[in-house]
């Protein structure tokens, strides 16, 4: 069976809200189409089409009131944070100027790097739960703006 694509991720996130504002307002993913799970959460999308399920899931944890999630997604520890054993989650991108105008704005730090040899500019950012995302650019676009160091 071979694998055709990467479907979506999922972040369990204890601040849905701050999540969703990362996700929606620095990275440009909109809110669309999720069942009615019995927990709380968000299904983000790139464009406007809702029929890939979206690329980004949003859980949201309440240690208030668990059994929703536990019972539809199993146990696991109420406060996540980090990416665990996934180093980062990495999106093709454009518009370099915006993300760091966009990230400006939402007072993010982050990380820029050119890769020699590649032709890819990296922006390393860390999401409200703790993940590491990393946005990949032509590396021709970063040297129009003179974007090689740190935020």
């Amino acid at each position: 069976m071979p694998i055709a694509r990467l479907a979506h991720y999922s972040i369990r996130t204890n601040d849905l809200e701050s999540s969703r504002r990362f996700y929606t307002e620095v990275l440009g993913f909109r809110v669309g189409y999720r069942p009615d799970f019995p927990f709380p959460g968000l299904w983000l999308y790139n464009g406007p089409d809702d029929g890939d399920y979206g690329i980004v899931h949003l859980i949201g944890t309440d240690a208030r009131d668990a059994a929703g999630l536990s019972g539809y997604l199993g146990e696991r520890a109420s406060v996540v944070t980090g990416s665990g054993a996934v180093d980062h989650i990495a999106f093709l991108a454009n518009d370099l100027a915006g993300l760091h105008t966009s990230l400006r704005a939402a007072g993010l730090a982050w990380r820029d790097r050119t890769v020699p040899g590649l032709g890819l500019h990296q922006v390393f950012v860390v999401d409200p739960s703790g993940v590491t995302i990393e946005l990949n650019f032509p590396a021709a676009e970063a040297a129009a703006l003179g974007a090689q160091g740190a935020a």
